[in-house]
């Protein structure tokens, strides 16, 4: 179950690019009449947020703080491999799901993106 309209939620901005390409492919699954066709894609698109969220949450605010560049350059590092270390689970567990999980997680993308 989705959480209530009324919940606090944190949510970040990401590239006009990823937006139009993630409404592409998920208007795709929901319409496929076998979304498992869209696993891959799908686990990419997750990865791709993930990666995005991650960039916005803590790199965001490090550069607006001016942070120094050693510290810029780590924290990059640091989350540019903790998403690599992620990834390969995140597609395993995408493309190991069946028609109806897909359309949850697609549907749940949806709405993350509100």
């Amino acid at each position: 179950m989705l959480d209530s309209p009324d919940s606090p939620s944190l949510r970040f901005r990401y590239s006009e690019d990823l937006h139009a390409r993630a409404v592409t492919l998920l208007d795709a699954v929901e319409d496929a009449a076998d979304p498992t066709e869209f696993r891959k894609a799908l686990g990419e698109l997750v990865v791709e947020m993930t990666s995005a969220g991650m960039n916005y949450y803590f790199l965001k605010p490090l550069e607006l703080a001016k942070g120094g560049f050693l510290s810029q350059q780590s924290a990059a590092f640091g989350i540019s491999s903790a998403v690599r270390i992620m990834s390969p689970f995140i597609r395993s567990t995408i493309g190991g799901m069946d028609k109806k999980q897909l359309l949850v997680i697609a549907g749940y993308l949806r709405h993350l993106m509100g």
